[in-house]
């Protein structure tokens, strides 16, 4: 079992739950994390620091969200290199966009696209 960050982190990026995470699992994407299934020791220490209750263990991923699982998987591989292990302010618009639901048409996958979006 793995845990998995979920469509509330969507253009929020908190990062205190990579941290406190004692295994660098965390991958940082432009507008998203994703923790990475290969490296999480299923320790919990990440779920209570997330402010938006966006990070669930992979038994329990809420339906709507089940495709979450394998976006993380797939994320961490490509985001390999972003290893995110300290915190950084959120993202500037936070507070717009936190507490929203259904934001995946929102999440930019690669960087290249965040450069010519400007994040």
């Amino acid at each position: 079992m793995a845990y998995v960050v979920t469509d509330p982190c969507i253009q929020c990026k908190h990062t205190n739950c990579s941290a406190v995470c004692p295994v660098d699992a965390f991958r940082e994407g432009p507008n998203f994390l994703v923790i990475d299934p290969l490296e999480c020791i299923d320790c919990d220490a990440c779920v209570a620091e997330c402010p938006e209750e966006a990070i669930y263990p992979d038994d329990e991923v809420p339906m709507e969200w089940v495709d979450y699982i394998e976006l993380n998987e797939r994320l961490s591989e490509e985001w390999a290199e972003h290893v995110i292990n300290e915190v950084k302010e959120p993202l500037p618009e936070v507070d717009m966009w936190s507490g929203r639901e259904d934001k995946r048409e929102h999440l930019i996958e690669n960087w290249e696209n965040a450069l010519e979006v400007g994040t």
